[in-house]
């Protein structure tokens, strides 16, 4: 179906596990055209608490598209152009750290990119952009994504640096302790980068909602398919809960003092 005159204020991205959030009400499929060719699947667009609300899964319905496969410019051009605002992002995640535990949340402030063949701007030129990454996700986002967490008692750390690997393989041992001991990053997974890149130049307020599905191999902690099935289940279904609170508390902008993401591109342009 195509609707250029649908609108939505609120973007979701759904990563492994989430592929209908199941909260949005008159729901209909847009198709989105944009420059960089088709986005990931139909985008689900509704209402949720009387706000307006698009949904794509990164993955596609069925999940087949591959993380290194995804036209993450298709999908961040597909949101700015339905009008999206605020952005959240969910994907699945292997942790680094003992303490974040299997079947928690995670709402990154930092990333480490390791990804290796991906298109990672839309400025490709004439018209070139240096946008700064230095607080990559936008605090004012991120402060209700925490405050709702835990008032839904979520165990959810507020902090946290994903390192972005290319996939779709797993990291060695050797290089997960490279991640961990090195680089000291806490959780691992392959789909922020180029995705959060693209939403700064799009100048949409972007956070992401990390869920710790298993150890690395770091840990030399034994995962069975079923455990990781059994939490990903569980994890979706806190997830749900968590954005349908999301949305409820969001402002219609930005808390002041809290987010550059609006403003990315008024000293980056060249």
């Amino acid at each position: 179906m195509i609707s250029p005159k649908v609108k939505a204020e609120i973007g979701i991205i759904g990563g492994s596990g989430l592929y209908d959030p199941g909260i949005i009400k008159d729901a209909q499929e847009v198709k989105v055209y944009t420059p960089y060719g088709e986005p990931s699947d139909y985008i689900i667009v509704g209402k949720v608490e009387g706000r307006s609300v698009a949904f794509l899964p990164r993955h596609g319905r069925g999940h087949r598209i591959p993380p290194h496969k995804i036209n993450y410019r298709a999908n961040i051009w597909a949101m700015k152009e339905l009008g999206v605002k605020f952005l959240i992002s969910v994907s699945a995640v292997g942790s680094l750290r003992l303490d974040y535990k299997p079947g928690d949340f995670v709402v990154p402030d930092q990333f480490i990119d390791m990804t290796k063949k991906r298109d990672y701007t839309f400025f490709d030129g004439p018209v070139v952009a240096h946008v700064s990454m230095a607080e990559p996700f936008c605090e004012s986002l991120r402060k209700v994504i925490i405050s709702a967490s835990k008032d839904l008692n979520i165990t959810t750390h507020d902090r946290g640096t994903y390192i972005c690997i290319e996939g779709p393989r797993f990291s060695t041992r050797a290089e997960s302790r490279v991640w961990k001991e090195v680089f000291k990053a806490d959780i691992i997974g392959m789909t922020l980068v180029p995705e959060v890149n693209l939403a700064c130049e799009a100048q949409l307020c972007y956070a992401t909602i990390a869920m710790v599905t298993d150890y690395d191999v770091f840990a030399e902690i034994p995962v069975t398919a079923e455990e990781v099935t059994r939490v990903m289940a569980e994890n979706t279904e806190k997830v749900k809960r968590l954005l349908y609170e999301v949305i409820k508390r969001l402002p219609e902008k930005p808390e002041e003092g809290l987010c550059s993401c609006c403003r990315s591109l008024e000293t980056a342009l060249v």
